[in-house]
């Protein structure tokens, strides 16, 4: 290809950058923010089933009215709360090479997530939910949410044309794993939200993305890892 041809193709096909979020945009996820944080605000204070959508929207400073033209349920809203943590971590995917795989990806996304305090909140959902089971639901919501993000990202990674099972089982067996290293982590250290806690939690999430990047077949002295070990990434990707 000659170089006029070649400044041409680059004018036909340039990169394109993100734009940036209207003020109306940023407002808007703002006021969803601080609904999210007022209810999770007085679920410590108050306890499971002892406030109301009002309670927080009156915390949130927004009308009932506008409470639910974010949020359908008092449970969505504590969902939300991980919204923060994948929306992270999808930053950090998308910044990944095309031709890297899915999951060398996913735990390069959370390696680079070194503030062991960015997954707080998920962690205190969990924990939160594994106390009260009425709040079950909360923790499903944003398992499900999880779900369709990691769905996106993928689709978005490998193209239209791939088949929605891939995308489906993929997506679920990621889940699948963030749901065991928290399981872990809960059993292993309880509530306790410190930096030091939350540092074994992220170092679960990573080392459960290398286990299925690995096709479960870990190397003979992977039981007895300490979760604070430096991960590898996995090489067996060929399937993912």
């Amino acid at each position: 290809m000659t170089q006029t041809s070649s400044q041409e193709a680059t004018a036909e096909s340039p990169t394109l950058a993100e734009p940036a979020p209207s003020r109306r945009e940023l407002n808007k996820a703002a006021t969803r923010s601080s609904i999210a944080s007022a209810a999770l605000d007085l679920l410590r204070s108050n306890g499971s089933g002892n406030f109301t959508v009002e309670d927080i929207a009156a915390s949130a400073g927004v009308s009932r009215r506008t409470f639910f033209n974010y949020f359908p349920s008092l449970e969505a809203a504590l969902a939300s709360v991980a919204d923060g943590f994948m929306d992270h971590a999808l930053e950090q995917f998308r910044l990944r090479p095309a031709d890297e795989s899915i999951l060398e990806s996913a735990q390069a996304a959370l390696m680079a997530l070194a503030d062991p305090m960015s997954v707080a909140p998920m962690a205190e959902l969990f924990s939160l939910t594994q106390d009260n089971r009425s709040l079950a639901r909360s923790e499903l919501e944003a398992w499900e949410h999880c779900t369709e993000q990691i769905i996106d990202a993928a689709r978005g990674r490998l193209g239209t044309g791939i088949s929605e099972l891939y995308l489906h089982a993929l997506a679920g067996s990621v889940i699948s794993c963030g749901k065991a290293a928290m399981t872990v982590w809960f059993a292993e250290r309880g509530p306790d939200l410190s930096a030091e806690s939350l540092a074994v939690l992220r170092q679960h999430l990573i080392d459960a993305m290398g286990l299925l990047g690995a096709g479960f077949a870990p190397p003979s002295d992977a039981v007895s890892t300490p979760a604070t070990a430096s991960p590898s990434v996995p090489t067996t990707t060929d399937r993912f």
